[in-house]
């Protein structure tokens, strides 16, 4: 099992390292999704994700764009995944967990921290307007 730490990791690169690692057959738990940078200018992401929020289908049936910063994580995640509804892919999705803070029963295993350089532009995703 493999504990990532998502404090200043950039979202792209840390969801295609997952998404490698749980295709491997690898189980991966990510801990403080709310402090992943996404790269970008501030202005143009949350402008994206408001306008992604406010469109729906139908009679509300979907799709729909999820405001709790862990699912945005996962949601990235699977999309590096090859049809996360059946197949390889459908079983690597299912190994994988996220959480906003560090839960008690992972407080003291050794974390990988995926931190690179910041980008020039970025922003946390706790930071996004809901």
């Amino acid at each position: 099992m493999k504990i990532i730490d998502g404090e200043n990791a950039v979202m792209g690169r840390l969801a295609s390292f997952v998404a490698k690692e749980t295709l491997k057959g690898e189980e991966v738990v990510i801990v403080n999704c709310d402090k992943v940078l996404i790269s970008g200018s501030r202005t143009y992401i949350e402008k994206e994700f408001q306008i992604k929020r406010g469109r729906f289908g139908s009679s509300q049936k979907g799709p729909k764009i999820s405001k709790s910063n862990e699912k945005i994580v996962k949601r990235a995640i699977r999309g590096m995944l090859p049809n996360f509804r059946e197949g390889r892919g459908e079983k690597a999705f299912k190994r994988i967990r996220c959480y906003n803070k560090i839960p008690k029963e992972y407080e003291s295993s050794e974390k990988i921290n995926l931190e690179k350089r910041k980008p020039k532009k970025s922003i946390k995703l706790e930071s996004i307007k809901k």
